[in-house]
């Protein structure tokens, strides 16, 4: 489809101002991570290290950041081994409510952060409080789980879909067991799947705070949580900035390497 050249300058315009309405405020947070105000201000007043010298000292951010990596972490093992679980459920067998189970594994991800946090904090308040179990890093790793199962599932059932079962039938011909099989046609076929699905979910994870904040009780602190409850005090705002930069530098290595996976799955099987 051929489209008029006035039409194609107008989608250049209009794609280069949605970029720059997505990463125009992020720029603004790395550049202001360097600011020698203390405040937001821009353009920034002179250029100084003092902020990230603060941040790298700050007992909280760094004791939420680890926090973080073990809610994130703890999230994305279960959401590989039930994402992974389900996605070959739905995707290698017919049976009644097939269609179901795979609406109400995907669910999840489409409900309001809110409703999903209300209904864990409900959840785990009267089945965990009346035996002595409160909210703890152990409740926001099943909390952030919930979503996160998602993005394998979703991941690992599309590679499925374009596999196919042709491989598997010619190991199974060729006398293969059903371990055998796995281990050296299906597992090496879904393997930038499964890393791809694990990276985009430890990114999810890791920056949620509405789930977190309804999970977590009062003695867990993410690093989101941390960034929010000190985004309004003076003394913080300038350490404040540096995290949020950290933050908006490494995101970038997740999406980055999940979409280098999963382009160079595809390609090595053309």
């Amino acid at each position: 489809m051929e489209f008029s050249p006035a039409f194609r300058i107008g989608l250049r315009i209009c794609m280069w101002i949605g970029l720059a309405l997505l990463y125009i405020p992020l720029i603004l947070i790395v550049v202001n991570s360097f600011n020698a105000s203390k405040t937001f201000a821009f353009p920034p007043t002179g250029f100084t290290l003092e902020w990230w010298i603060a941040a790298s000292r700050s007992t909280g951010a760094v004791n939420a950041l680890g926090t973080s990596i073990v809610a994130g972490v703890g999230a994305t093992v279960i959401a590989l081994l039930l994402g992974t679980m389900a996605a070959f459920a739905v995707q290698r067998y017919r049976f009644f409510g097939r269609n179901t189970i795979s609406f109400l594994v995907a669910l999840p991800i489409t409900l309001p952060g809110i409703v999903t946090g209300l209904a864990l904090f409900s959840t785990f308040s009267a089945v965990l409080g009346p035996v002595g179990v409160g909210l703890g890093i152990g409740t926001v790793i099943v909390g952030h789980a919930t979503f996160c199962i998602v993005i394998v599932f979703n991941n690992v059932q599309a590679r499925l879909r374009r596999l196919g079962t042709s491989l598997e039938e010619a190991s199974a011909d060729l006398g293969g067991t059903g371990w055998q099989t796995f281990r050296y046609v299906t597992f090496p076929s879904i393997r930038g799947a499964l890393v791809a699905g694990a990276l985009l979910a430890f990114a999810l994870s890791f920056d949620e705070i509405v789930v977190t904040t309804f999970t977590a009780g009062a003695e867990v602190q993410t690093l989101p949580i941390w960034i929010f409850g000190n985004l309004f005090r003076p003394n913080q705002a300038p350490v404040v900035n540096v995290v949020a930069a950290v933050l908006t530098i490494v995101a970038i290595v997740p999406v980055w390497l999940s979409q280098r996976l999963a382009g160079d799955s595809v390609t090595s099987r053309v």
